[in-house]
């Protein structure tokens, strides 16, 4: 994926989606900044690539925090020298109606899924600009494109992440700098709850592995796809392509 000796940030890489794709971009040749708030399993991930003879380092990192997100760009520079692609993965998930969310739990959601994004982009794009090229991958979800019940805080976090990122996309073009977004399905992660039921509304009659969000991811990183940017790539096993009757 014309990847090789490139240098990523990848967000909440300690599990899930987040590993995957750090397993899968250090296959490719890229060397990881596994950036994690849990620093054991940010440590296993780093840990588990090794294994496999790729190259990656751990930063603990809680990206709602101004200096911890520079710290965070400031280390892969220090190590790396450069910076090719920061993949924005980190994010939770919190329900219940509007009546019901505290305040602070608002916050939280909206901090972790979308203040997160901000401030690792404010501080990333500055070195893409000065190298001349980037790509930026974010993590939103389907829940960006339509309402789902007793998600108000998380769709709004994840629409306000759609929409961040066609901005980003329009800023930052004429500096070959590519911002896309993925918006994932169910997928077989921690945040995916009552899976029978949700699988039987998928067309593919299954959930989504989190290896093939990180292909996805890889695809947008790449050379692949470098005529693309401001998209939000659906990854959802037709989960959204209209209602299933039977």
């Amino acid at each position: 994926m014309s990847l090789q000796n490139k240098v990523a940030i990848i967000t909440g890489a300690g599990r899930g989606i987040g590993r995957a794709a750090a397993m899968r971009f250090a296959k490719e040749g890229v060397k990881v900044v596994v950036a994690e708030i849990d620093s054991k399993e940010g440590k296993e991930t780093v840990d588990l690539i090794k294994a496999a003879e790729g190259e990656a380092f751990f930063i603990q990192v809680d990206i709602t925090r101004t200096d911890d997100a520079k710290k965070m760009i400031d280390s892969a520079i220090e190590k790396y020298g450069r910076l090719d692609v920061l993949f924005n993965n980190a994010g939770i998930e919190l329900t219940g109606k509007v009546e019901d969310m505290s305040e602070a739990n608002w916050d939280r959601l909206l901090g972790i899924n979308l203040k997160g994004i901000f401030l690792c982009c404010k501080y990333a794009i500055p070195h893409m600009l000065r190298q001349g090229a980037g790509a930026i991958i974010n993590t939103a979800s389907i829940a960006g494109l339509f309402g789902l019940s007793n998600e108000g805080a998380y769709c709004a976090s994840k629409g306000g992440i759609i929409a961040l990122t066609k901005a980003l996309a329009m800023d930052y073009a004429p500096s070959n700098i590519r911002v896309n977004c993925l918006c994932p399905g169910p997928t077989a992660t921690r945040l995916t709850p009552d899976r029978t039921a949700i699988i039987e509304k998928i067309p593919m009659g299954r959930l989504g592995k989190p290896e093939e969000i990180a292909a996805a991811a890889l695809f947008l990183a790449s050379k692949e796809s470098s005529f693309i940017t401001g998209h939000a790539l659906v990854v959802d096993g037709g989960f959204t392509a209209g209602y299933k009757i039977n």
